[in-house]
């Protein structure tokens, strides 16, 4: 069936008359006169009773007018639910996130979202870098948010901010003290707490520290970034974490963050998303609130 000959049905049957269904079509009167006789060809049945006066649907009319009411109904609701969504009043968010960002940093991003586009259904996954990359390529999430680079053919992804590590110290250790700073060769005569083998912030520290010709010495290995911060409260001994983990702790003076004078060791973090894959109003205005709280 002709959907443009339904639509001419459908105006006719409303207004019960081709002249008036011309008018709100903006067609002329032989135009949808031509357009409902086609139709009537096609089904081969008589749809209108042509009066002298407009027109009366047949049985068979009656009966395709309710079949024209509902497709058009739902054409509608259709286009105001595009509508909706070109302004982010409604749809879907899915973000994956690798356990540094997705514990401590995206959490009070996605409250933001959250306030601004309240119709909008969200889900926030943690999970590592390759389990990510998987999720993406598979269209299971719309966001990924990474804490390494990301080489694969069917992932985009661009640096969206700095993460910068830093050292940290238990309240009544010495370092704790030290306004001025020490050196990374001072700070590497105390013991460490360190990530477990094949973390990538330890790889990164292990090679801003060999460049300088020095070597952590290892109390501790443990792994997750809770377990250190405790450890480290603890008295263990010192570590090197992500910036973004300790802000709570230092601000409550359970952990003292130690200036190391020549030492800075920044990671780049990642926002990918699937190669050729359109981003949604939804995905667009939290890439937006992502960049403004990256950099503020």
């Amino acid at each position: 069936m002709n959907f443009g000959h339904l639509a001419v049905f459908h105006a006719v049957s409303e207004t019960g008359s081709v002249s008036r269904a011309a008018e709100r079509l903006l067609v002329s009167q032989p135009a949808v006169s031509k357009q409902l006789g086609l139709l009537e060809r096609k089904l081969k049945t008589v749809l209108v009773d042509r009066l002298p006066r407009g027109v009366r649907l047949t049985a068979a009319g009656e009966v395709l007018a309710g079949y024209a009411r509902r497709i058009f109904a739902t054409a509608e609701e259709a286009e105001r639910a595009m509508g909706e969504l070109a302004g982010v009043s409604r749809g879907r968010l899915v973000v994956a996130a690798t356990p540094t960002i997705g514990t401590y940093w995206l959490p009070g991003v996605l409250v933001g979202y959250r306030r601004e586009y309240p119709g909008v259904e969200m889900r926030m996954e943690v999970h590592p870098t390759g389990t990510i990359v998987r999720l993406l390529r598979e269209g299971a999430v719309d966001v990924g948010l990474v804490e390494s680079p990301v080489e694969d053919d069917g992932v985009e992804a661009r640096e969206f901010m700095k993460d910068r590590l830093v050292a940290i110290a238990g309240k009544g250790q010495a370092l704790s003290g030290k306004r001025r700073g020490i050196t990374a060769a001072e700070l590497c005569r105390e013991p460490f707490v360190v990530r477990e083998v094949g973390s990538g912030s330890l790889s990164l520290v292990e090679r801003a520290l060999a460049a300088r010709g020095l070597k952590v010495r290892t109390a501790m290995s443990l792994g997750s970034t809770e377990a250190i911060k405790r450890a480290v409260m603890e008295g263990v001994g010192v570590a090197i974490v992500s910036g973004l983990a300790v802000g709570s702790e230092v601000a409550a003076g359970r952990l003292a963050e130690v200036r190391v004078r020549d030492l800075v060791v920044e990671r780049p973090l990642f926002w990918c998303t699937a190669r050729g894959r359109g981003n949604s109003s939804a995905v667009a205005a939290f890439e937006e609130l992502v960049w403004e709280r990256a950099h503020p």
